[in-house]
């Protein structure tokens, strides 16, 4: 496995908070990552979540290993992405740490099942994806994870729910699709150059 490593002189350090607000710009997906078994549990809200490959099934997610989940990751070795709809948002919020639960005491209030790896699953998520940790690769406050998709779980389509510009967005594909034909950009030949 070839890896590419290199060493970046920066002249200027670009503030947190500029950075935070540039990447408030981009629309994310809300999911919750889970980890762990039985009652040793814990979960956390993530918009770091894309996929790497198809053959073989696997896909990426950026963790803070601050986060009370980090070690329950590292100590089983693998994870599940739940999407979530945006029926979800109190599911969203509570693994955000909006109501100061953690642990076990998140996943009240929801169905939970389990698959190949053992980490829960939720129930009535868009899809739930069972993984394990095929490589961790950690890179300032966050960890990159690798994950190798052992089962998938999928609902029927619904509202999705995103995060933008600060604040959670549904998303509906029939509704949304309608008002983007109304308002959509002008053909390629109406584009002018300015």
């Amino acid at each position: 496995m070839n890896s590419i490593v290199r060493n970046i002189q920066i002249d200027r350090d670009v503030p947190s908070a500029e950075f935070r607000g540039a990447m408030r710009a981009l629309a994310g997906g809300v999911s919750v990552i889970t980890v762990g078994r039985g009652k040793d549990i814990s979960g956390m809200t993530v918009t770091s979540v894309s996929s790497l490959s198809v053959e073989p099934p696997t896909l990426i997610v950026s963790v803070n290993r601050q986060s009370s989940s980090w070690p329950l990751l590292q100590r089983y070795g693998a994870f599940g992405v739940n999407i979530l709809t945006a029926d979800q948002l109190d599911i969203a919020e509570r693994f955000a740490g909006k109501d100061g639960l953690k642990g076990a005491a998140r996943f009240s209030g929801a169905q939970w099942v389990t698959r190949a790896t053992g980490v829960p699953l939720l129930v009535g998520s868009l899809a739930a994806i069972d993984c394990d940790v095929e490589e961790v690769i950690e890179r300032h406050s966050h960890a990159i994870v690798i994950g190798r998709v052992r089962d998938v779980i999928t609902a029927a389509p619904r509202t999705a729910l995103t995060y933008w510009d600060g604040q959670y967005v549904a998303i509906d594909q029939n509704e949304d699709a309608l008002k983007l034909a109304e308002v959509s950009l002008p053909s390629v030949r109406g584009l002018r150059e300015i």
